[in-house]
């Protein structure tokens, strides 16, 4: 076999383990000696599941023997570990979760089982997902593979850095701000947020649960597009799933986008952009023209609202969601104390970390009686005419075009003492959170030797048409093929 075996795609190995040129056993084997090779560098992992995975993988092997396989039989994956995993830790990198292990599976981890994948561990977060560096992980920061000095994004920046340094050939996210966008712009992969409702969120731990989606990080579109068909679909456990049919992904990979109209808007190059991140964006997105697409520059004017209105919000909602962590029922617990509300206090103060109290603080001050109309009830009314302004673009253009994040990879600690700062990583792909629609980032070019990711925002349920888009892009260009030099 001249390839390693780790630096496949989803799509290449599926195409082996078919001929039964590899087995998933192999391959599998082949991660997980990749993970001890480059993990004590990039730190991607929080728990790895050896065990569980050679298990997997014969099974798998059984499955493909049987001729019961499809595209994801025998195909090593890991999960961001906001993700319930039944008998596998689950610790959203808190304290808090520490020593949590789910009694079930979230319904993402099961239909992933159910598809034959092979879970090879948990990825490394920011504490509860809340954060763009995955500096707030209580264990330890991830590190990006292009350059072990600098952040690799977050929250998901465990599972972006794991597929962009081969130590999996796919892995899951959630994005709630930009989470699984950001880091995978700042580490070089394609990420894909799918509208609010495509893919369950039952087993995911909630930050805010009406922002919250999971999606995939993977090392092209081909394969966005394979882990999306097994993923996505309507849950009954789930009530905000959506019971919308799930077209066919693979087959929107035309490779043609003549007369698709891209809207570029105005607001989204914002003053402070990294320039030469900037001028990849824009040479992609005419190359998008080349390819045949018709480009117009457009306005979503209420732009400039949706970071204030994304940080009402989410910490509103993760204020009411993170106060069932109160160290009776599961997770850390304080309760040596003398008195009960002081052991609620005490379990909260050590368990969590303090960007999670700071989002806490801020959420419980937005609803507190009195600010709940100044704040949390404008910071909704925001919310609808953000989404407005989408859905009259959308009137007028297929997919709109714009950066994902306004700078390449920064430096580890560069930011941790700033919190706005931190939060202005997320300027460009909060907006589609606040909306609900679907949004992808691919890899468009290099700054300073760094990966610079394109973001394309679609129609609501029409991940179709972005997967398209994305693909004619990704096939005209090298980028994708770009790894970086690891081990």
């Amino acid at each position: 076999m001249a390839e390693e075996l780790y630096r496949l795609t989803v799509a290449r190995a599926a195409e082996l383990l078919a001929r039964r040129e590899i087995s998933s056993v192999e391959l599998t084997r082949a991660c997980l000696e990749r993970i001890l090779q480059v993990d004590n560098l990039v730190r991607s992992f929080v728990t790895v599941t050896p065990e569980l995975a050679e298990e997997q993988a014969q099974e798998a092997d059984r499955r493909i023997a049987a001729g019961e396989a499809g595209p994801l039989t025998g195909i090593p994956m890991a999960l961001k570990d906001v993700i319930c995993t039944r008998g596998v830790l689950t610790t959203c990198s808190s304290r808090m979760l520490e020593n949590f292990v789910p009694p079930y599976d979230a319904t993402v981890t099961r239909r992933l089982r159910e598809a034959g994948a092979v879970l090879l561990g948990k990825t490394n977060m920011d504490e509860f997902a809340m954060g763009s560096s995955t500096e707030n992980s209580a264990f330890f920061p991830t590190r990006n593979p292009w350059d072990l000095e600098r952040v690799p994004g977050g929250s998901s920046g465990g599972s972006a850095a794991a597929v962009a340094a081969d130590e999996c050939l796919f892995a899951l996210g959630s994005d709630t701000g930009g989470s699984i966008r950001q880091p995978a712009a700042l580490c070089g992969i394609v990420g894909l947020k799918p509208t609010y409702g495509r893919v369950s969120r039952y087993g995911l731990v909630a930050f805010a649960s009406s922002l919250d989606q999971i999606g995939p990080l993977t090392k092209d579109v081909t394969d966005c597009a394979l882990v999306m068909q097994v993923i996505a679909g309507h849950d009954p456990a789930d009530s905000t799933s959506a019971n919308v049919p799930v077209p066919d992904y693979r087959a929107a990979l035309t490779g043609d986008i003549r007369g698709l109209r891209v809207g570029v808007p105005k607001e989204y190059f914002v003053a402070g952009m990294q320039p030469e991140v900037e001028a990849c964006v824009r040479e992609a997105i005419a190359q998008l023209g080349r390819l045949g697409a018709e480009i117009e520059e457009i306005s979503l004017p209420h732009t400039d609202y949706a970071l204030a209105t994304y940080y009402i919000i989410a910490p509103a909602e993760a204020s009411s969601n993170l106060a069932r962590y109160d160290g009776v029922k599961y997770g850390y617990s304080a309760l040596d104390k003398d008195d009960l509300w002081e052991a609620y206090s005490a379990t909260r103060q050590y368990g969590f970390g303090p960007e999670v109290k700071r989002r806490i603080m801020l959420g419980t001050y937005a609803l507190s009686s009195g600010y709940y109309d100044a704040y949390y009830v404008k910071a909704q009314k925001v919310r609808t005419l953000i989404k407005q302004d989408f859905d009259q673009a959308f009137e007028r253009v297929d997919v709109v075009a714009t950066p994902t994040s306004p700078t390449v990879a920064f430096r580890l600690g560069e930011k941790t003492q700033d919190p706005l700062q931190m939060y202005l990583s997320d300027v460009c792909t909060l907006p589609i959170n606040i909306a609900g629609i679907a949004g992808i980032s691919i890899p468009c070019g290099f700054a300073g030797g760094l990966p610079v990711g394109l973001q394309l925002i679609g129609k609501p349920f029409d991940e179709s048409t972005l997967l398209r888009v994305a693909y004619a892009y990704e096939q005209s260009t090298t980028f994708h093929r770009e790894r970086p030099k690891l081990g």
